[in-house]
């Protein structure tokens, strides 16, 4: 079982500011993966279009990783920079966006606890004739039964 440790951002688009509850609200969820920045703007570009042409809302989730000498709590990077940052990013979206961010040891094993059976997932890669590591998590994603698109970047 993985450790992680869960920090949500509250909804970062002009959208209305309304309760974001995910067991109450019928409303498709596309589930965005952090890569790195250049591949995750290309990935929420590709989910925003999805999102608004079926009416939903998209999730940024960002698996932290913290190195094992660290305790679970203290990521190398501080929470505060990492937070500003994804909102940044986030906010180009037009679409009711909610990120969260999860200090993990295991980011695979943190996206099999945190998606839900079935989710629509866009990963962000750089196009390579060879397989990236982004492809081989959507692949892995995949395999574990969701419905994965990957957006290529140049």
């Amino acid at each position: 079982m993985a450790l992680a440790l869960e920090t949500m951002i509250a909804p970062v688009t002009g959208a209305p500011a309304r309760p974001f509850a995910e067991e109450a609200d019928p409303k498709l969820n596309v589930s965005v993966v952090f890569t790195s920045a250049d591949a995750t703007l290309a990935a929420l570009k590709e989910a925003g279009d999805l999102a608004r042409s079926l009416g939903g809302h998209i999730t940024l989730i960002v698996p932290q990783i913290v190195p094992y000498p660290l305790p679970l709590t203290s990521p190398p990077v501080l929470a505060d920079f990492n937070e500003r940052r994804l909102r940044v990013i986030a906010s180009g979206c037009r679409v009711e966006t909610r990120v969260c961010i999860y200090l993990c040891r295991d980011p695979l094993e943190t996206l099999r606890s945190v998606l839900k059976p079935h989710s629509v997932v866009v990963v962000g890669s750089r196009k390579r004739w060879w397989p990236t590591a982004e492809k081989r998590l959507a692949a892995k994603l995949r395999s574990a039964g969701h419905e994965v698109i990957v957006t290529e970047r140049e």
